[in-house]
């Protein structure tokens, strides 16, 4: 299962990518003259019409392969120089698919001097620099569109994904409006019975309950224990959304994964590991355990759990970082450790088309900015690099949401198709940021970039790139051997 997920994440996304870039040189008429799923060595392919289709030997990322594109460093990513490149004086190829931790090469095009040929009707050294661009840009905007599409598809296909679970697991009283003070006094634990005249299925019923209701007076009753509490919905707008962030689901404190090299993962903590206390306080639900370790940035810190039927104590020190406080929402230095909690499964809400979009769109925005953030934590340091993972943990990770059904697994595949947009967009020569970046100066500048400039930091790109994948590999053989 997990040798044919991973086939199927990296072989859809590569094939999207390079797409992406072959669709966009044939609408400015660059002529493309090879397209190909993977680097090295030729194993499969055929010819039709200008352009030859291959299958390459190494299933790392891909390239489409343009006239008039004269760059040399490719030929070593070709997996040697090819006739067409002996003949034209060089060929270059753009197009290929990093993944997380290893970013899967994309050949730079030339922005460099233009080759005697560039007068072909062909070529893409011809092609004002707007057009380069969009050749350049178009495998990154086939990424994001994939994932939206996948998003929407989600949506519409199965409808949005909401906990099925009825538990409160805390209420924020600060964030409460005025009016609904009262739900503070529902008991951890206890689950909704009715809000009103509804009685809710699953939270996302809890959630539409408290936003659609009209305004006024409403009771809220609930058991395990029994009760009931007596509320006034204000006006629909924003105080409604206030009291949706407010509630939250019970979360059981139990670890499901970790972060590689977050300080859970170095301190000892497993994978099915109850938290039971934080430095002699109790700990009874996820909530709990989540305040407590955000109150201790940079501060040793005891971890107490049950491991089976054994308690053990693990001593760790949470990182520091700016995030959201849990109980007021404001921005503010909280520690981490690097814990997934244990999630109650999840149910679909069914949604219009309309909706579907809205929800693909949204998705795809968040999920841009959590990847973001990633890599803006993991320059500033906030971020151990331990996180990076290769080949190995998207392999892992494509056979656990593939065993999860279908909505999981395109829903990953939707994530990873941003992971690989967003990366492929860094300003390192070699991927589609780098050469962007030559485009702009030779856009600023009034001509190209010399041939000269461009290989020398085309081969500090791919010294960078080869950094970066020989790290991701050792952390993965780090965690496979449990250091």
């Amino acid at each position: 299962m997990t040798i044919i997920a991973t086939i199927i994440v990296l072989g859809v996304l590569i094939f999207v990518h390079e797409l992406g870039h072959f669709w966009a040189a044939k609408s400015v008429g660059v002529r493309v003259e090879r397209f190909s799923i993977g680097l090295g060595p030729r194993v499969a392919g055929f010819t039709r019409g200008d352009t030859e289709y291959i299958l390459a030997a190494i299933p790392l990322g891909g390239y489409v392969k343009m006239a008039g594109m004269g760059d040399e460093m490719m030929e070593k990513i070709e997996g040697g120089p090819s006739e067409s490149s002996r003949s034209h004086g060089g060929e270059g190829e753009v197009g290929a698919t990093p993944t997380e931790g290893i970013p899967m090469v994309d050949p730079p095009p030339a922005s460099g001097a233009r080759d005697p040929e560039a007068t072909d009707t062909g070529s893409f050294d011809a092609r004002p620099v707007w057009a380069r661009a969009w050749v350049i840009s178009a495998g990154v905007i086939m990424n994001m569109l994939f994932a939206f599409a996948a998003y929407t598809a989600i949506a519409a296909g199965w409808g949005e994904a909401v906990p099925d679970t009825l538990a409160i697991g805390q209420v924020s009283e600060e964030l409460l409006p005025e009016g609904t003070e009262a739900l503070a006094g529902i008991p951890p634990g206890a689950t909704i019975v009715s809000i009103g005249d509804r009685t809710p299925e699953h939270w996302g019923d809890v959630h539409n309950a408290m936003v659609e209701l009209p305004a006024g007076p409403v009771t809220v009753r609930h058991e395990n224990p029994s009760g009931s509490v007596e509320i006034v919905l204000p006006e629909v707008g924003a105080p409604r959304d206030e009291i949706r962030r407010a509630l939250r689901y019970w979360i059981e404190p139990v670890v499901a994964g970790l972060e590689p090299g977050a300080p859970a993962d170095r301190g000892g903590l497993e994978a099915g590991d109850r938290i039971t206390a934080v430095d002699d306080v109790s700990v009874e639900v996820w909530s709990d355990f989540q305040r407590l370790i955000q109150a201790r940035p940079g501060q040793e810190t005891q971890i107490t759990l049950l491991r089976g039927d054994t308690e053990l104590v693990r001593t760790l020190t949470p990182t520091e970082l700016r995030g959201e406080n849990l109980d007021t929402g404001e921005e503010m230095v909280i520690g981490r450790v690097g814990i997934f909690p244990q999630n109650p499964p999840v149910v679909y809400e069914a949604l219009a088309p309309g909706e579907a979009l809205v929800t693909g769109y949204r998705e795809t925005v968040a999920v841009t900015g959590l990847i973001m953030g990633f890599l803006r934590d993991l320059v500033t340091g906030q971020m151990s690099p331990r996180n990076l993972g290769s080949i190995v943990t998207i392999g892992e990770a494509s056979g656990q949401a593939a065993a999860q059904g279908i909505p999981v697994f395109l829903g990953f595949m939707a994530f990873f198709s941003i992971n690989l947009a967003i990366l492929n967009l860094l300003p390192i020569p070699i991927l589609d940021g780098g050469h962007l970046v030559f485009l702009g100066l030779e856009a600023i500048r009034g001509r190209p970039v010399s041939m000269q400039t461009r290989l020398r930091w085309s081969q500090i790109g791919m010294v960078v790139l080869l950094g970066i994948m020989a790290l991701a590999l050792g952390n993965d053989f780090l965690r496979l051997f449990g250091m």
